[in-house]
This record gives structure tokens, C-alpha cells and sequence, in this order.
């Protein structure tokens, strides 16, 4: 798996990106990743860090910046968290119900607002 665009912290051998730890090398076809939802799994980390010939100081620097980076979220939904993680959710959804559709279109200059129109 190639590199996520966001990359935030690169290393030697490993990168802290948008997906969480990488391993830099790609013939690897992103078999050491650690996505964010796991980077809070122990026995997954400790697996990724005895595998030969991994930089044990790189691996832990970089994964000292993405827990830094992306904190643990007591969420029991991993993919809520993975969600949160990323910054696609800012807070929690509370009421289910969708709020009626809003317009703002005060003090823009109208031939900038998108333009929709209803097909019969």
C-alpha cells in the first residue's frame, strides 16, 4: 500500500501519516502498517516490533508520535474512532433526526453560490 498523502512524521523505516504507522519501504505492500483504530493494541505492536529487521528506535519514535497524534478514544465502535481519529467527525452525532435544510446566503455575492435546479 503506497503512502497516505497526509504524511505527518517520517522516519528511517517508518512514517506517521493519515492512516496511522506506515513502513516506508513499498515492497513491503503494507504488511507492518498499524492503522489508527490499532494503535492502541499492545500485542499488535509488540508482533510489529519483533519482526527482523525492524529499526526498534524509529519504530518507537514513530509510534510515540501517532499516539501522540491520535489519542485513544474510549469509542467502542473502531470505526467511529477511526472516524474521530482522522477528523472527519468533530463530535459525537447526539439526535438522529436530520435539522431542516438551512440557506445561507447572506452577504455572499450571489454568482458564487452553487446553483441547483429541480428536473420535472
Amino acid at each position: 500500500m503506497p503512502l497516505h498523502r497526509d504524511i505527518f512524521w517520517i522516519g528511517r523505516q517508518w512514517a506517521v501519516t493519515g492512516a496511522g504507522i506506515q513502513a516506508i519501504d513499498q515492497r513491503l505492500r503494507g504488511g507492518l502498517d498499524i492503522e489508527i483504530a490499532r494503535l492502541w493494541d499492545d500485542d499488535l505492536v509488540q508482533s510489529r516490533r519483533a519482526k527482523p529487521g525492524v529499526n526498534a528506535a524509529d519504530f518507537d519514535k514513530a509510534l510515540g508520535v501517532a499516539r501522540e497524534r491520535f489519542p485513544q478514544t474510549p469509542v467502542s465502535d473502531p470505526f467511529v474512532a477511526h472516524l474521530e481519529a482522522l477528523g472527519v467527525i468533530e463530535a459525537p452525532v447526539v439526535n438522529p433526526v436530520v435539522p431542516a435544510m438551512q440557506l445561507r446566503a447572506e452577504g455572499r455575492l450571489a454568482r458564487f453560490l452553487p446553483q441547483w435546479r429541480i428536473r420535472r
